[in-house]
């Protein structure tokens, strides 16, 4: 089944480059027929996203501060000047300084904790306040979160928190916006080779191991996280919400790696 977003607008938030997983979300809504438009921080992101963004035929992009109140609002009139309305949001960003993402989660700072937990956490509800005014007919808001939020995974330290506080934003405004035919959702994906991933310490021994030991034999791929995406965000997605989607080649079931991998 060939599922279609044709007719359907909306905004990702959160591409570094082409190995960014919102990136493999909007090449996978582009494909099913999405119009797109991006966020981005700064001139050298935005730099960065000009021709991705002009590859699958987006000409809207706007320079987005998740911390700067002002800087949100702007971006979501400009949204609501040029569509009227959105019919999607895939929010795709988080932060955490990167020398605490190694070493003791018991060293995390206070300023970095508030930080972390800011940008990862409440800018998602900060995204989804202003982005249901304008889903008058309904629509679907999206996050991405990562099994460190309910299992220790070496050195993610306080961004396990972040996410798990996450995954419990998503659940209250699952509930808080359904009256509204607001669906929201969170994909879980493992550890991937992104921007992000790679700030994370021992990131590598990391995919190795979750490579070496999911039931599907690899982790997840762009192009899954993308195509999950698209369900969640299309018609055929129209009663799920709410749902931490694993799409992890099946290593969340884990308790052990698999036996050949046990020293």
């Amino acid at each position: 089944m060939t599922i279609s977003m044709q007719g359907k607008r909306g905004l990702i938030m959160g591409v570094a480059n082409e190995r960014s997983i919102a990136w493999g979300i909007a090449k996978a809504m582009s494909k099913a027929g999405a119009e797109l438009a991006f966020s981005y921080q700064g001139e050298a992101f935005g730099k960065r996203l000009e021709p991705l963004a002009q590859s699958v035929g987006s000409d809207i992009m706007v320079d987005v501060d998740v911390n700067d109140d002002a800087s949100m609002d702007a971006a979501f009139t400009t949204l609501k000047d040029k569509w009227g309305k959105l019919d999607f949001v895939v929010h795709a960003i988080a932060f955490s300084d990167k020398a605490e993402l190694t070493g003791r989660f018991i060293n995390t700072s206070r300023d970095n904790f508030k930080n972390s937990l800011a940008i990862s956490c409440y800018s998602f509800i900060d995204v989804g306040r202003r982005a249901a005014e304008l889903m008058p007919d309904g629509g679907t808001l999206l996050t991405i979160t990562f099994q460190g939020s309910n299992q220790v995974v070496p050195f993610y330290n306080v961004m396990g928190v972040a996410k798990a506080a996450l995954e419990s934003a998503t659940r209250y405004l699952a509930n808080d916006l359904g009256p509204q035919g607001i669906r929201v959702n969170a994909i879980s994906p493992g550890p991937m080779k992104t921007l992000a991933g790679a700030a994370i310490g021992g990131a590598r021994k990391t995919y190795k191991h979750a490579d070496q030991n999911a039931p599907l034999g690899g982790n997840a791929t762009l192009e899954a996280v993308g195509g999950t995406a698209v369900y969640l965000a299309s018609d055929a997605g129209a009663c799920t919400t709410g749902e931490i989607i694993h799409v992890d080649g099946g290593y969340h079931v884990l308790g052990m790696p698999q036996i050949d991998n046990i020293g």
